[in-house]
């Protein structure tokens, strides 16, 4: 049977998912390496200029990772409609969740401003502040053109259309690091921003990035079958409610993890621009990590929609499991990595010698939840593939603001009044060991999740 874990199978499965999932993982590493090019060229300014970076990069990245979350409900349901051979409910889908798009941007550009205010209460001085404002405010125009994008990112590889999500990703890291060139250092004659010429930057290719999306599709073959934009139709409510329900939760479980880790990078902030700054290039390169497995988890929720679609809850099974352990092996390889190069990996973002030893000591705890990270986000994917959205998000909620903060916060600001708090503040290490604990709930909960959904549904199929 093609669903039972022989070598052969699982052999063949995996080339599958690294098939599907390869350019969407090229892809993924070019957009998140806008981030890491912004922080990389902004911290061979000034130490502010980087600390302004890195404070609004933490606001973006929250809200850019919700609304990518809260689109992903095209993927599992284009999905279903492609592996139950019913086409011609694609179109239909991909409109409702381009209307879907243009409310989620709007509100997500209206709620990254409102966050700026957070900093008025993180002791920055007025420069740092600022500036980090004013980024916000700038790259925030970025949020509605890419939430289109990503209801048509979702629809391209829900259909195995993974090249062009590879090929306009790259075209847009080209232009964000040549732009941030002129922008941040003032190159060619043009003005030099610092670090608000990066979110000048990241909003234009963000915009750029769609026009490129929506052309491929209007000239590709591979289109034509489910071809969206055959004719003008307007918002259908219910159909959007539906997806609401169902992307809400994903972007909600997306909230969860990333603000939590952006909630650390306000916290650590008050102990000064050293400790924000290695925090902020610890993160980014593990962001840059997570890519790959988060790749594996989106080829995934395509694999296992399929196959349910299908009617084959036991290959959708065989397919989540060979995906989580395939993230998982990922886990270990980036561990190993981490730790024997973490301080050349401190050195290529910065040249100041305090903030390059306090990163290199962050990411030893970077390198410990690669494992529990890889597994966590592979499991919920696969759950999201069965289009079962709520109960990762209970578990990510929990997992994150149930134990990874209020750990951290024990042991990074060792409030006196908590029993066992440590007698000194450890900082931002405290906090990296709470996102260690939480995402090794995360990890746990998540695989039981999987393993009872998938049981559930197959002895549903055999009744």
């Amino acid at each position: 049977m093609q669903h039972s874990f022989t070598v052969r199978n699982i052999r063949a499965e995996v080339s599958s998912l690294w098939q599907l999932a390869w350019p969407m993982l090229i892809g993924q590493l070019a957009t998140v390496g806008m981030g890491v090019a912004d922080v990389a060229m902004t911290g061979h300014t000034s130490a502010d200029e980087l600390a302004a970076v890195s404070l609004g990069a933490s606001i973006w990245s929250i809200i850019l990772v919700t609304v990518s979350g809260t689109m992903m409900a095209i993927n599992s349901i284009v999905a279903h409609d492609i592996g139950a051979g019913q086409l011609a409910r694609v179109p239909h889908a991909v409109r409702q969740s381009l209307w879907k798009s243009l409310g989620v941007g709007v509100i997500a550009m209206g709620l990254a401003n409102l966050a700026t205010l957070l900093f008025d209460h993180l002791y920055l001085t007025p420069h740092v502040q600022h500036q980090a404002e004013l980024f916000v405010h700038i790259i925030s125009l970025g949020l509605p053109p890419f939430a289109a994008y990503r209801a048509l990112y979702g629809y391209s590889t829900s259909i195995n259309e993974t090249r062009p999500v590879m090929v306009i990703a790259i075209l847009g890291l080209c232009v964000n690091v040549f732009v941030n060139w002129l922008l941040v250092f003032g190159n060619w004659g043009m003005p030099q921003l610092g670090g608000v010429g990066c979110a000048v930057s990241t909003a234009l290719c963000m915009w750029l990035m769609l026009a490129a999306m929506l052309l491929w599709i209007r000239r590709a073959p591979a289109y034509r079958a489910t071809y969206p934009f055959t004719h003008w139709e307007g918002p259908h409510w219910p159909e959007i409610a539906s997806m609401l329900r169902l992307g809400v939760p994903i972007g909600v479980s997306y909230f969860a993890e990333v603000s939590a880790f952006g909630a650390v990078s306000l916290l650590v902030a008050r102990y000064g621009v050293i400790p924000i700054s290695a925090h902020q290039i610890a993160l980014n390169f593990t962001s840059l990590v997570f890519m790959v497995p988060l790749s594996f988890g989106i080829a995934l929720i395509t694999r296992v929609g399929q196959a349910m679609g299908e009617g084959e809850p036991a290959r959708a099974r065989f397919i989540s499991w060979v995906g989580v352990w395939m993230s998982l092996a990922f886990g270990v390889v980036s561990a190993i990595f981490i730790v024997l190069f973490r301080y050349q990996i401190a050195r290529a973002y910065t040249s100041d010698p305090a903030v390059q030893d306090l990163c290199a000591h962050l990411l030893l705890f970077a390198a410990l939840f690669q494992l529990s990270d890889s597994t966590q986000v592979a499991a919920s994917c696969a759950i999201r593939g069965y289009k079962v959205s709520r109960q990762p998000m209970v578990i990510q909620v929990t997992a994150f603001w149930g134990f990874a903060l209020p750990i951290g916060c024990w042991l990074g600001l060792a409030p006196q009044w908590l029993p066992l708090a440590p007698a000194q503040p450890m900082a931002a290490s405290g906090f990296w060991i709470g996102l260690v604990v939480g995402l090794t709930v995360a990890a746990l909960l998540l695989s039981w999740a999987l393993q009872r959904l998938s049981l559930a549904r197959l002895k549903v199929a055999q009744a």
